[in-house]
């Protein structure tokens, strides 16, 4: 689907993705967009989503190098929802040369982190389908990114911390332009009026993200996700699980719950309120104790 004219002001891609079609984010895009702007929204294949990554990226990276070479000073704009934003980390970390021409790069629900369900479907990354490139951590690539590019990520929670897919822990990375909203779920954030707005109030004042602060809790999270196999989850069992330190200063405390078979949860909390969640499998079980143990050595400093 291109919609647009002749001399557009500005080419916006907007990339569907799993298990979906270009026509519903394509309308979305028109209906976001003003008329002096192209719209590119391709339907790469609904069967093709379930199968691997790498041909969709490559057929994105085909039709979005046609379209720029023939607008070659026409500045872009970019929305994926989904894995079709995971689509376009993939094709921009590819083509840096792009870089200085895209005014904003927005990420509806796309699991940047590492999908949780992937991972619950393809646990030891045997290579089933798509759960397989969905499962993979694509923090680096983004974070790079996003050091360069106007970058909106957009997180929605309709209870316990996820979206009804996509975990709002899953959403986050360093020097982006986070955004929580609620009570939209995941399929919906493709069409949703809403969204709309939204969309078009960050193309209004496109801005860099902040750069990450360096307080405790923020090294703590970094210091969880830097686990190998670290996975982030929702919030569901956060209240169950079970405080095994403090830090009063920050208000923050670190949490574990193991009630599931081969599965050790970790928290972080303040006040009530999950500040991260994320589990490894029982691979991965000594690499977590080691960080439980580097963090609780903070507890003792921070009275």
């Amino acid at each position: 689907m291109t919609i647009g004219n002749h001399n557009p002001q500005f080419l916006l891609f907007a990339q569907h993705g799993w298990a979906d079609t270009g026509n519903c984010i394509g309308r979305f895009a028109k209906a976001a967009a003003d008329p002096e702007t192209m719209v590119i929204a391709p339907s790469l294949g609904l069967i093709k989503t379930f199968i691997r990554i790498e041909p969709l990226v490559k057929q994105l990276e085909q039709i979005a190098t046609a379209t720029i070479n023939n607008y070659p000073d026409t500045p872009i704009k970019i929305i994926g929802h989904s894995m079709g934003g995971l689509m376009w980390l993939e094709v921009l970390n590819r083509n840096p040369q792009w870089w200085h021409k895209i005014h904003s790069l927005i990420l509806l629900g796309s699991p940047v982190g590492g999908s949780n369900i992937a991972r619950i479907i393809d646990p030891f990354n045997f290579g089933i389908g798509t759960a397989r490139d969905l499962g993979k951590n694509r923090r680096h690539i983004a974070e790079k990114i996003a050091r360069t590019i106007p970058t909106l990520s957009v997180a929605s929670e309709t209870g316990m911390g996820s979206d009804g897919l996509v975990t709002v822990e899953n959403t986050k990375f360093d020097h982006s332009n986070w955004l929580l909203i609620s009570g939209i779920s995941h399929n919906a954030m493709r069409y949703h009026p809403e969204m709309i707005s939204l969309v078009q109030n960050f193309w209004a004042n496109p801005q860099l993200g902040l750069p990450p602060e360096e307080d405790l809790p923020n090294q703590f999270i970094r210091r969880l996700r830097s686990i190998p196999g670290m996975t982030d989850t929702d919030y569901r069992n956060f209240e169950r699980s079970q405080i095994i330190a403090s830090f009063p200063t920050h208000r923050t405390t670190l949490h574990t719950w193991n009630k599931t078979l081969g599965v050790n949860h970790v928290y972080l909390g303040r006040q009530q309120q999950c500040l991260y969640a994320g589990y490894v499998g029982l691979m991965h079980a000594s690499d977590l104790r080691q960080a439980i143990h580097d963090i609780r050595k903070y507890s003792c400093q921070d009275t």
